[in-house]
């Protein structure tokens, strides 16, 4: 009998153990009616009592949270950019830019242009 009542006890440590770290980890938007904090301090007051509170009523399901998503999948991302005519101006604007530093001289301090080697 007593082993039966360890190994019980054992489990239930375990469980304990494993509520906490569960609360712990866990976003605070997936904490449902109390705070983070008041979780934490539910599940470690209250070992297994608070564990079960936990699990039952305290953890959302992953699907009732938002999910994280690329910005080429989050249409609010997309309609921000704005719209393709203000890239194309700024391409062309970053284009005239580059064109310009092209045509200047290598090293703009001195009056003279760049020596090319001649073919000999």
């Amino acid at each position: 009998m007593a082993r039966i009542l360890l190994i019980v006890a054992l489990l239930l440590a375990v469980f304990w153990v494993y509520s906490v770290v569960d609360c712990a980890v866990q976003h605070p938007s997936r904490h449902r009616g109390v705070s983070k904090p008041m979780w934490m301090l539910i599940v470690i007051a209250l070992p297994v009592v608070g564990g079960l509170l936990w699990f039952t009523i305290g953890r959302s399901r992953a699907s009732t949270v938002p999910r994280v998503r690329a910005p080429d999948d989050d249409p609010e991302f997309l309609g921000r950019i704005g719209d393709i005519r203000d890239q194309d101006e700024r391409i062309r604007r970053i284009e005239e830019e580059l064109k310009a530093l092209d045509s200047e001289d290598d090293d703009p301090r001195s009056g003279n242009p760049p020596q090319r080697p001649t073919d000999a």
